[in-house]
């Protein structure tokens, strides 16, 4: 019997494309830099932080979605922004992949029992100063979130079609300190999807849809 090819933007379609993505190397470059070359902002002073995500990819048949959230308007930093569940990798985290899980439920208490991590991208470097591994997840449905308001004020879901289509990944910049920053934007559903989660997505689609 013929191998049927599952559909591309399902999840049995993504988690193919992530066992024959290539291998990431140390000398692997990916961040805010590759859309910023040589820009002042990019000189950090201080060593990177080192953070994880999780891109969930869940499991809806045909048609996968990835969860994303909006970050709570009350947060110091980024506050308002559409991000992937994750944060700062703590001492006690075994891994990235232990850091991803732990953030993603204490922000949105989605049960790591639901989630198979499947693989990870080449880290992302940020012009905010973290070096960000995304770990790669697929959710079964049927779980329920708990959010943390202080943390999160809502969470959506987005087709992973949408998100890996290029036609959806429009370049924009803003200033700062007088000079251009260029990022990428996904408005989706009244949602402003832009700047290192924005790159990440790009990133998925270069390594995994190009």
């Amino acid at each position: 019997m013929d191998q049927v090819t599952p559909l591309p933007f399902s999840a049995a379609g993504f988690r193919q494309r992530v066992a024959a993505q290539p291998l990431a190397h140390a000398g692997d470059d990916f961040g805010d830099h590759r859309f910023n070359p040589g820009h002042p902002r990019l000189k950090l002073a201080n060593a990177l932080r080192d953070a994880a995500v999780l891109i969930p990819v869940v499991d809806h048949g045909h048609e996968a979605t990835v969860l994303l959230t909006r970050r709570a308007e009350k947060l110091r930093n980024h506050s308002g922004q559409v991000a992937f569940p994750g944060g700062t990798i703590d001492p006690t985290d075994a891994s990235p992949e232990a850091a991803a899980l732990r953030e993603t439920f204490e922000e949105i208490g989605l049960d790591r029992d639901y989630i198979e991590i499947i693989g990870r991208l080449p880290d992302y470097v940020s012009g905010s100063g973290y070096r960000i591994a995304p770990v790669l997840g697929i959710v079964r449905p049927g779980f329920s979130l708990t959010l943390n308001s202080d943390e999160v004020d809502t969470v959506f879901e987005v087709p992973l079609g949408f998100l890996m289509e290029p036609a959806n990944h429009t370049r924009d910049s803003r200033m700062w300190n007088d000079l251009e920053w260029f990022f990428y934007e996904m408005p989706y559903g009244g949602q402003r999807i832009w700047g290192v989660t924005a790159g990440i997505i790009r990133t998925l689609y270069e390594r995994l849809y190009s």
